[in-house]
C-alpha cells in the first residue's frame, strides 16, 4: 500500500510521540472476564497495570448475565489503584475498550433496570426462528443473526412482552452505561453500534428494518459517534471517588477486538489479527462494507468510513480449561499443554471439533456440540491435548478462509491474547495457516488501541497508521513447511466431520 494509508488524516498540529517519552496514557479494557486499567509511556510500553475480576451469573435458559452496578465499581476500582503513586501531570489521556453485544435496559436517568445481557448469553436462542429478513438484516448491517447480538435479544424480549422492555426507556452497552455514569455523555461508537446488529453499515445510520425486528425506536438509542469523540470531564464525585484529575481528558473508543487490531498495528487491508483469549477471533480491516454472500463472517464499523472484517470463534482457551478438568491434570496450565509436544502433528490421527462451547463463526450454530474423533488404544492423555489445540487452530484457520474469501490472503498476522503465551499452541498455529505468526511485546492490545485512539482524538498523533511504529514485534514464530501440508490434509478431514 503506497501513500497515504486510509486511516491517515491531515493535522498540521500533530506532535511526535518520540518527543513525549516521558508522558503517560490510561488505556481501559472492560472485558467479559475482567477490567483492566493500563497506564502506557507515549511508545507503547507499559508502565502499571491492574486487573479486576468480574463475576458472571450463569442462569437458567442458557442465559449469562453481569450486574453493571458491579462491573462500574470494579472498573473504578481498578483505575484507582492504577492513579495510586502517580503523577497525574504527566498523563496526556485516557480511552475506552469494551467487550461486544452487551444489552442493558435503562430507564429516562439512563439507570439499569436489567442486568447486562452479554455475548454469550443464549437465551434468545428461541427466538431466533421467529425473526423476519433474516438475509436482508444481515446485508444491511453485516452482523450475522445470532443470540450474542442485541437485536436478537431485543426481539425476543418484544415477542415475550417482558416487564424489563414494556419499562424500558433506552438501550446501552456496559460501556455506554459506565460513559454516561462518569460523564454524563450519551454515546456510542461506531463499532458498538455495527456490533447490535441494527447499525445500517452503507447508509452510516442506524436501520430502520433491524429496529422494527428489535421493536424499539431510534429515540431509545445513544448518538452514533468517532471513536475519537472527546467526553465531557468526569463528574465530580466519580473524580474524587478514583482519585483522578478532572482534567485528563478521556475519549469514547471501541470495542476490544477492532481495538486489538489496532493495538496489534494490523490495520492495513492484508493485515491480520488473530485474537486467541477464552474465545478467539481473526479480523482484517478493509476499506469498504463488504458483507460475505456464505454469512460466515462479520462486519463491523471503525470509523464512519473504515470497516473491519472477520469471524469470533467462542471455543478458544475455555476448551483447554475444560479438557484439563475433565482429565482431572492438577499440574499448571503450561505444563498442561506442554504435553502435546510428546505427540507429532496430526496427533496420530486423533480429530478434535472444538465447539464444546456452540459455536459463532463459521456455522453461527449456538447448539454445535464438540466431539473427538478416530480414537484408538494407543492414544493417551497427550493426543487428547494435541488434537485439543489443534482443533482450536483448525477452526480458526477455517474462520480465516471465510475472511480470506472477501479480504484477501492476509500478507501478515499478528497475534495476541492469553494463548499467545502458549508456544505450543502458536507453534501449531503457525503450521495450520502456513504462515509465520508475529506476537506483539504486549498482551494488551485492545488497551493500547484505546490509548492510542485517546492520543489520535487530542492530536498528540496524526493518525491510526503511526502506531505501526509504536507496536514492535516481540517473537516470530516461523511455519514449518512439512508439517504445514500434513496440516492441509488433517484440514480436509475436519472440514468433512464439520459438514463442509
Amino acid at each position: 500500500m503506497t501513500g497515504r494509508g486510509f486511516f491517515e488524516q491531515d493535522n498540521d498540529k500533530q506532535m511526535v510521540v518520540g518527543n513525549m517519552k516521558e508522558q503517560l496514557v490510561i488505556g481501559l479494557d472492560i472485558g467479559t472476564t475482567s477490567a483492566k486499567a493500563v497506564l502506557f509511556r507515549t511508545d507503547g510500553s507499559v508502565v502499571k497495570e491492574v486487573e479486576e475480576e468480574l463475576e458472571t451469573m450463569y442462569l437458567s435458559g442458557k442465559r449469562a448475565e453481569q450486574d453493571p452496578a458491579e462491573v462500574d465499581r470494579k472498573t473504578r476500582k481498578a483505575l484507582a489503584a492504577l492513579m495510586e503513586g502517580v503523577e497525574q501531570t504527566r498523563i496526556i489521556s485516557g480511552g475506552f475498550s469494551a467487550a461486544m453485544h452487551s444489552l442493558i435496559f435503562v430507564d429516562g436517568d439512563g439507570e439499569a433496570i436489567s442486568n447486562a445481557s452479554i455475548w454469550s448469553d443464549a437465551g434468545s436462542l428461541e427466538s431466533m426462528g421467529s425473526i423476519p429478513m433474516k438475509e436482508e438484516i444481515y446485508a444491511r448491517t453485516g452482523t450475522p443473526i445470532h443470540p450474542m447480538t442485541p437485536l436478537v435479544k431485543l426481539h425476543h424480549h418484544k415477542k415475550r412482552r417482558t416487564d424489563m422492555f414494556r419499562r424500558a426507556e433506552g438501550v446501552v452497552s456496559l460501556k455506554e452505561y459506565i460513559i454516561h455514569n462518569w460523564f454524563g455523555d450519551d454515546f456510542i461508537d461506531y463499532s458498538m453500534a455495527s456490533a447490535t446488529g441494527m447499525y445500517n453499515l452503507k447508509e452510516g445510520k442506524w436501520d430502520e428494518k433491524a429496529l422494527e425486528v428489535a421493536g424499539i425506536s431510534e429515540r431509545m438509542l445513544n448518538r452514533v459517534s468517532s471513536p475519537r469523540t472527546r467526553l465531557s470531564p468526569f463528574k465530580a464525585g466519580v473524580a474524587e471517588e478514583i482519585g483522578i484529575s478532572e482534567t485528563i481528558p478521556f475519549y469514547l473508543g471501541a470495542c476490544d477486538g477492532q481495538l486489538a487490531n489496532l493495538g496489534d498495528g494490523a490495520i492495513r487491508p492484508g493485515e491480520a489479527a488473530i485474537s486467541a483469549g477464552t474465545s478467539g477471533a481473526i479480523r482484517q480491516f478493509a476499506h469498504s462494507p463488504y458483507v460475505d454472500d456464505s454469512r460466515e463472517t462479520f462486519t463491523y464499523a471503525f470509523e464512519k468510513d473504515s470497516f473491519i472484517i472477520g469471524g469470533p470463534t467462542n471455543n478458544g482457551g475455555i476448551v483447554l480449561q475444560w479438557l484439563k478438568n475433565v482429565m482431572n491434570f492438577d499440574g499448571s496450565p503450561d505444563e498442561f499443554t506442554e504435553l502435546a509436544e510428546e505427540i507429532a502433528p496430526g496427533a496420530e490421527g486423533v480429530l478434535f471439533i472444538p465447539h464444546v462451547n456452540g459455536e459463532r463463526a463459521p456455522v453461527w450454530d449456538p447448539e454445535a456440540t464438540g466431539s473427538f474423533h478416530h480414537l484408538g488404544m494407543r492414544h493417551g492423555q497427550a493426543h487428547f491435548v494435541r488434537a485439543c489445540l489443534e482443533g482450536i487452530a483448525f477452526n480458526l484457520y477455517h474462520i480465516g478462509h471465510s475472511v480470506e474469501r472477501i479480504s484477501g490472503r492476509p500478507e501478515k498476522i499478528r497475534m495476541n491474547g492469553g494463548l499467545a503465551k502458549s508456544r505450543v499452541f502458536v507453534k501449531i498455529l503457525a503450521d495450520v495457516f502456513g504462515q509465520d505468526i508475529e506476537l506483539s511485546i504486549t498482551h494488551h492490545s485492545a488497551a493500547w488501541g484505546a490509548a492510542w485512539v485517546s492520543l489520535f482524538g487530542s492530536g498528540k498523533v496524526g493518525s491510526y497508521e503511526e502506531i505501526r511504529e509504536y507496536t514492535p514485534v516481540g517473537e516470530i514464530i516461523r511455519f514449518n513447511e512439512e508439517n504445514h501440508r500434513t496440516y492441509q490434509e488433517v484440514f480436509k478431514k475436519y472440514r468433512q466431520l464439520t459438514g463442509e
